[in-house]
């Protein structure tokens, strides 16, 4: 699925390709997808896959995505994502280059369904214009956290 541009950034992505094709970073460029990824002592975690097609140009993102929010078949979970780990990191997002965050839940019995998560990436210098969206099952819950962008399925 490829993810849909919702709302509008402060930053444009940072080139890394430069050939002039539109940027990987756009929602509408990238495709993202959940999977369930091993636990930690007290956490559930899921990995956020992004991979570009061809036809996109490269673009550098830094951190944790924001305005992390979780919905089950349309319907808004009420959780919001914190971010945790290192916010200066640079990875770069492009056609054979994906890149993947953590999405770390309390493993407390609390949790709640849901299929989709939507996020807003970082460039280097700010926001990227727009709401990327992330299907797959989960469980969220109140305390879950957001890990910063790195480089790799």
């Amino acid at each position: 699925m490829l993810a849909g541009a919702v709302g509008a950034g402060v930053a444009q992505a940072s080139p890394a390709g430069g050939g002039g094709a539109p940027s990987a970073c756009r929602p509408a460029n990238h495709l993202a997808k959940i999977t369930d990824a091993p636990g930690s002592a007290g956490h559930r975690h899921y990995r956020v896959t992004l991979t570009v097609p061809s036809g996109y140009d490269p673009c550098e993102l830094a951190g944790s995505p924001t305005g992390v929010r979780f919905s089950d078949h349309g319907a808004d979970r009420g959780i919001t994502a914190g971010r945790y780990g290192d916010q200066g990191t640079v990875v770069t997002l492009g056609p054979g280059r994906p890149v993947h965050f953590d999405i770390q839940v309390p493993d407390d019995g609390r949790g709640v369904a849901a299929d989709e998560a939507s996020f807003t990436l970082q460039a280097p210098g700010g926001e990227i214009p727009g709401t990327s969206v992330a299907e797959g099952r989960l469980q969220v819950a109140a305390g879950t956290l957001v890990g910063p962008v790195r480089p790799g399925a």
